[in-house]
Parts: C-alpha cells; sequence; structure tokens
C-alpha cells in the first residue's frame, strides 16, 4: 500500500501522526475511523488534495461521495484553495446528485430518456394512488405513503420487483404489494419519470447487466473517498462496491460509534465489515480530540464502551480534564425547563456567548416546555427546525380552535376547511368565497348559507354541512366542557387525529406527539381563549437578538455541531432510551439510542449538564419515570462527587438529592412547585406518607383524584350522577344516570 513521501504541502502541516497516515494512504482500501471531533474534514480535504498535487491521480479520475449537499461545497471550496481550479474538476457531490449524473448518460439502458424527471414526494404519492385505484386497493385500508414507504426501503436496499419475495411482501396491499411495485415502477417509465430511490437502483441495474459500462468506469475512476460512510444503506453500499476497481483504491471515513440514522435504511454494518469486504484494508483511527475535555471524553466512551457492535477506539485530548458532568433530579418536565433556563440565565449574565450553549432533546415535543419558559423570560433562542407553534400540525390543531371561539376567523378557515380531506374541490372553496364577498360575511357564514342552498354539489354541499355542524356544535359545548377535553375531541371528531394516524410517513408519530403536547400546554391555563392569547403572544416574540441564541434542538439535528454548554433534558426510561425504537429493534434500537448518547455528549468543548426529571406528562398522563440507563453508565469518575454517589449502584440520585426527596424538597436548586401527581404518588409509596391535596397544581382541574374503581358511584358537574364502568389510566368511562355512556377525565369527577 502506497504512501505518499513527507512533502513541503502547506495542508500536511499541523497533522498528527494519524492524520498523517490517512492522509498520505493513497492507494488501496482505507478506513479511517474518525471519533468525534478528531478533525475528519481536515482529514478528507487533504487527503484530496494530496492525491491531486502529488499527481496520484488527476483530478476527473477521482470519485468523492457526500451525504449533504453543503458537504460537497465546503469541500470543493476547501480543496480549491489547496490546488487551485484542478479542484472543479473532481466528480464531487452526493450519492444521488453523482447517480442522476451517471444515469443520464445511460438512461436508454434502462428504459429512460436522458431527459427524465425527478418526482418529489407529492408525485410519487399520486402515481401510486392511482395505481391503488385501478387495482381495487383500499387506500383507507392500506394507507399510500405506507406502500410508499415499504417500495422505497425496498429501493434503499436494492431490490428490483424481480427481487422482492413472497415472504419479504408479506400481506401488504391485500398480498400484491410486489405487483403493485412493478406496475409502479412501469408507470414511471412510461412517464420518463424517476423516484429519488431509482437513481441508485437503476445505475445498479446498468453497473451490473452491462459489462462494459462497468469496465469504462473502471478505467475512468481510479480513486474513490466516501465521508459518513457509516450512514450509508445497501443500495449506496452496493454501488460504491461495484465502481471499486480491481485496485481497490477506496478511501471511507467515517465513524460506527456516531451511525444514529437506522430508522431512514442506514446500515452500521457496512463499517463493520470493511476490512472482511477488503482483506488487507488500513485501518486508521482518529483518536485525539480537539474539540471536548478529558471528563467528556470518558463520560462519553464510558457509554458507548458498552455496545457490542462496535470497531472500538478511544479517544483522548490535550485539553485536559475540565469540568465533571454535572447529573440533576427535577420533580417534571417544568421544574427542569425553570432551572436549565435560569442557569443559562447565569451564564448569559457572567457574559457566556448564548449562541455556544445548546439544549438537546431526545424528541421534538420535548422542545415546547423550554420554548415556553424562555419565551416567558425573554432568553433569545433558535429552534434547529421548526419552532412548536410553527408547526404545520400544530397550526392545524390551534386554526380549529380558533374558529370555535372566533367563526369570523377567515384565516382559520381556510386552514383548515379541507383538512383533513373532505372532498371539496377548488370549485367548492371558491363559491364560499364568492358567497361571502357578495353578502359581506365571514366565510363560515357564508358556507353556512350555501349549505341552505342548491349552489354546490349534493356530496359537497354535505361535506361542507358536517364541518359547519361540528364547528356549531363544538362551539356550545365550549361553554362547559373543560377546553383541553373539548381538544381532543376536536381533534379526534374532526378525523385530524386520525388522519397522521393513518400516516405511515416517518415523521407521522412525531406529529403525533407533538399533538398531544399541545393538549398538555392547554392545561397550564384556565380557558381556550387564554391559551390562544398566549400563543398570540407566542407566535410574535421573534426579536432578532444582538447577544446570540440558546440553540434548540434535537439530538439527531445537532450531528456535526459543537458548542462550548450543553444541556441533555429528559434522560428518563422510554424517552431516552426511547422505548418505540427498543419495542420496534430490540437490541439494535437500543444500541442505536446509546450512539445518540454518545453524539450528544461529545457534542460539547467544555461542559456538559444532563438531567431527568421523576414525573413527566407524556401522552397526556402523568408518568412517574426513572433515569435512564444511560445517567447509570456514567463512568462515576466523570460526574460531580455528589451525584457520582448514585451511579453504578442502581440508587438514581445523589445523596443531597435522596436528602431533599425525604425532606420534602426538590431537586437541583428549584423551588418545589409545579411537580406532578406521577412523582408525588412514587414519592408517597416511598416514604409511606398520606398524599394530599396540592396547591401548587394548577395544571390540574378541580375535582378528587381519588383513585377510582369499577363500580364508583360518581359525580359530574356536567353529567350528574353515574357509575364508573371502566378505568384507563386517569380516564374514566361513566355510565351516567340521564346522560348515558360518557369517557371523562377523573379530575373532573367527584365521589358523592
Amino acid at each position: 500500500m502506497q504512501i505518499s513521501p513527507q512533502s513541503e504541502h502547506p495542508w500536511l502541516a499541523g497533522l498528527n501522526e494519524a492524520q498523517s497516515e490517512a492522509v498520505r494512504s493513497l492507494s488501496g482500501p482505507v478506513l479511517v475511523l474518525s471519533g468525534a471531533g478528531t478533525g475528519k474534514t481536515r482529514v478528507l480535504t487533504s487527503r484530496l488534495a494530496e492525491l491531486v498535487a502529488t499527481g496520484t491521480a488527476k483530478p476527473w479520475n477521482i470519485l468523492a461521495v457526500t451525504f449533504t449537499n453543503k458537504a460537497a461545497r465546503e469541500m470543493k471550496m476547501r480543496v480549491s484553495a489547496m490546488v487551485g481550479p484542478m479542484a472543479e474538476q473532481v466528480w464531487l457531490g452526493t450519492f444521488h446528485a453523482l447517480a442522476a449524473r451517471m444515469l443520464r448518460r445511460h438512461a436508454e439502458l434502462v428504459g429512460l430518456r436522458s431527459d427524465f424527471t425527478i418526482l418529489d414526494m407529492d408525485d410519487q404519492n399520486r402515481v401510486l394512488k392511482q395505481l391503488m385505484e385501478a387495482d381495487d386497493i383500499d387506500s383507507k385500508r392500506w394507507p399510500v405513503r405506507l406502500l410508499g414507504g415499504v417500495i422505497q426501503r425496498w429501493k434503499d436496499r436494492g431490490l428490483t420487483p424481480d427481487k422482492v419475495g413472497t415472504a419479504e411482501a408479506g400481506d401488504l396491499a391485500n398480498g400484491r404489494l410486489r405487483q403493485l411495485y412493478e406496475a409502479y415502477q412501469a408507470r414511471l417509465l412510461a412517464l420518463n419519470a424517476v423516484d429519488f430511490g431509482d437513481l441508485l437502483l437503476h445505475m445498479l441495474t446498468v453497473l451490473q447487466n452491462h459489462p462494459d459500462v462497468l469496465a469504462e468506469y473502471h478505467d475512468r475512476i481510479t480513486h474513490i473517498m466516501v465521508d459518513e460512510y457509516q450512514d450509508t444503506n445497501v443500495a449506496q453500499y452496493l454501488w460504491l462496491r461495484l465502481l471499486t476497481g480491481s485496485e481497490r483504491n477506496l478511501c471511507c471515513v467515517g465513524d460506527d460509534d456516531q451511525s444514529i440514522y437506522g430508522w431512514r435504511g442506514a446500515e452500521v454494518g457496512n463499517i463493520l465489515k470493511f476490512e472482511s469486504d477488503f482483506p488487507g484494508a488500513r485501518i486508521v483511527r482518529l483518536e485525539e480530540n480537539y474539540r471536548s475535555t478529558g471528563h467528556i471524553l470518558a463520560a462519553a466512551s464510558g457509554i458507548i464502551a458498552r455496545n457490542e457492535t462496535r470497531l472500538g477506539k478511544t479517544l483522548y485530548t490535550g485539553a485536559g480534564d475540565g469540568e465533571k458532568l454535572r447529573v440533576n433530579g427535577y420533580w417534571d418536565g417544568a421544574d427542569e425547563a425553570r432551572a436549565v433556563s435560569a442557569e443559562i440565565e447565569g451564564m448569559q449574565a457572567a457574559g457566556d456567548d448564548l449562541s455556544q450553549i445548546a439544549v438537546l432533546v431526545r424528541a421534538g415535543f420535548q422542545t415546547r416546555e423550554f420554548e415556553e419558559r424562555f419565551i416567558a423570560i425573554g432568553l433569545p433562542y433558535r429552534v434547529v427546525g421548526t419552532r412548536f407553534y410553527e408547526r404545520a400540525e400544530i397550526r392545524d390543531a390551534i386554526a380549529y380552535m380558533r374558529l370555535i371561539t372566533q367563526p369570523a376567523d377567515d384565516l382559520a378557515f381556510e386552514r383548515i376547511i379541507n383538512v383533513p380531506k373532505r372532498g371539496l374541490g377548488t370549485a367548492s372553496i371558491q363559491a364560499i368565497h364568492v358567497q361571502a364577498r357578495a353578502s359581506d360575511k365571514p366565510l363560515l357564514a357564508a358556507a353556512i348559507d350555501l349549505v341552505g342552498s342548491d349552489e354546490l354539489r349534493p356530496a359537497a354541499r354535505n361535506a361542507l354541512g358536517s364541518f359547519c355542524q361540528d364547528i356549531r356544535r363544538w362551539r356550545e359545548m365550549s361553554g362547559s366542557l373543560p377546553h383541553t377535553e373539548l381538544a381532543r375531541m376536536v381533534l379526534d371528531e374532526s378525523g385530524y387525529t386520525a388522519m397522521w394516524q393513518a400516516n405511515r410517513s416517518p415523521e407521522a408519530e412525531g406529529r403525533l406527539e407533538n399533538l398531544t403536547e399541545l393538549v398538555n400546554a392547554m392545561q397550564d391555563f384556565d380557558s381556550l381563549q387564554g391559551f390562544l392569547e398566549h400563543i398570540s403572544l407566542v407566535m410574535d416574540g421573534d426579536a432578532e437578538s444582538e447577544q446570540g441564541e440558546v440553540m434548540l434542538m434535537t439530538l439527531h439535528s445537532a450531528k456535526g455541531l459543537e458548542f462550548d454548554t450543553v444541556f441533555l433534558p429528559g434522560w428518563e426510561e422510554g424517552i431516552f432510551p426511547s422505548q418505540r425504537t427498543i419495542d420496534e429493534n430490540g437490541a439494535v434500537g437500543l444500541e442505536e439510542e446509546r450512539r445518540l448518547a454518545y453524539v450528544g455528549i461529545t457534542r460539547a468543548r467544555k461542559r456538559i449538564s444532563l438531567s431527568f426529571a421523576g414525573s413527566r406528562r407524556i401522552h397526556g398522563q402523568w408518568q412517574s419515570s426513572i433515569p435512564s440507563r444511560f445517567v447509570q453508565e456514567l463512568p462515576p469518575e466523570t460526574v460531580i462527587e455528589d451525584i457520582a454517589q448514585g451511579l453504578g449502584g442502581g440508587i438514581p440520585f445523589g445523596r443531597a438529592a435522596q436528602a431533599q426527596l425525604a425532606g420534602g424538597g426538590a431537586f437541583g436548586d428549584t423551588p418545589r412547585s409545579g411537580y406532578g401527581p406521577g412523582w408525588r404518588r412514587m414519592a408517597a409509596r416511598q416514604m409511606g406518607a398520606q398524599q394530599g391535596k396540592a396547591d401548587q397544581d394548577h395544571f390540574l382541574p378541580t375535582g378528587k383524584n381519588e383513585g377510582f374503581v369499577a363500580g364508583d358511584r360518581v359525580f359530574h358537574q356536567k353529567f350528574g350522577m353515574g357509575n364508573v364502568i371502566h378505568v384507563d389510566g386517569d380516564k374514566l368511562e361513566i355510565a351516567f344516570d340521564k346522560a348515558g355512556h360518557k369517557k371523562v377525565v377523573a379530575g373532573f369527577v367527584s365521589k358523592p
């Protein structure tokens, strides 16, 4: 294996021994295991410059693959600064961009023309739905997005329709999904179109079935470099293997400990089996970290060492040990948000740059409490992604509430009139607008007028009539029904919740969690109107800050970023690690969750503050929580002494925290307020105390919460007397004497 001689090239100056080895290993298979913060980008660009500058490869003979356009642009810019205009001739881009470039040269080999169209997700779903209707496949039972997602996963695995076995397809689409996939591919060819999965899939077909084309690429491409190799899927892996010629000049850079995208098809096994795929490959480990302090790296290493499927490396730093990690327990999520906010305010007062502070959460719905608190205290912040109240599903739900409280809200009407789909086409909606202008009435009132006329087709008139009746009924109920119960009713009866339940896209589960969190947020207000006024202030509180902004994002979004200070809230079993991930993927899912914890910790340069809550409101119910197993896996020597006493021995809290619990205090420096009923029940059992009524529970409805059982005789202010027939958490099914069977929240009934 060739290693280029030492030279005076400026990009070699300052490289450590491992980086230098990676940069100068210019031939044969090379795997660069690049730990977090070890200078991966510098190694990639320096190696590319070294290939060109030493004449080892001509620029047009190099294929450099990245995962994002941003990474490709940054690499090209850096290499251009090193070797000049020659960098422009390198084949540099994302997997899909490079595959599309190749496919346009060979389109006719798969039945396409070179000017083929690349369809977006909406167009893909439209084509698939047409085929389902033609084949009499019920799209309600088998949602288009569900079947489309399965087909895309097959493409990510390099499976053409003829390679999908009967067992693979199962009973999806009444056992006809493989045939539907075949028809879908035929329809795309007829349209001279492809989807994103086809770009690689078609090129696999070309390279596998046309040896002359493959030989042409072997002659043209002498060296291949791949970034973030741990995130490749099967199709990308096969594409790279085919393009790698007999000289095996393939250099892959990645970190198996940072493979966190299994849910979208990434196969960590691709990097784990590199040595078996390429016997004699050189493995270079980049272990010197230039980002974090010793205690941070030791904590991350201690957690990730629990994973069994990893190649292994040990990060170290010359920056010293630095501060130990702080682990804090709080009564509930609200206390956690208050404490974190107070700590950030103190750092701001001490002159810290807010843009170098990040709050990283496991799930998107967790940002809501932090956003609320930051807004309340005027702390500048930025959400990477979409802010909670700006998310489409939240705006839709709020539009329903706005129209109920203010029937003249035309903007709200326009947003939800056909969400979910009610069969109201453009002509029907235009007719409503025409009637509104002619009668000088709001859109809802104009719609009611049209329902009583023959202006619309019967189907549209019936759909519009049902919508108007629902709004009127919900408005009438808003005066007597608790606003949180009303919100749940509206989301369920409108079909909005069912719409997202039927959606099988990866983001659907998160959207449902966000809707639940929205209802949770409403519990902090006395009325629906008060909540909507609060939302208006939240949406308007977006002033620019001259002093930087705290970064608020999910752990997945934080990959590749770094900050001086990182807060990691919500480290509780069920949230992190995610119970859903473990249920769906078992030990494999747990290992990916642990890699996500490793990514979160290694985002910090100087300090980490990690926390959990004893009680948290999840899916509308208070649940007692225990600290994440990842808290127990932290090496005790990396955590401040008091908390460290509780690590490794099954004790969830440090001595001070236990003493505060025994004495009725709160964890951390947070005043005891707003803690949830789930935590209080757990504390009462542990201490043998009788739980009394907590005046702080402003978020609970009035009424006794006595622990009901089937058969109890109860009273409801609206429905009167009745008997409990079923208990599901804090939800009761009651047979009322006069109102019939109803489902109500326990807090709104009492025992006579």
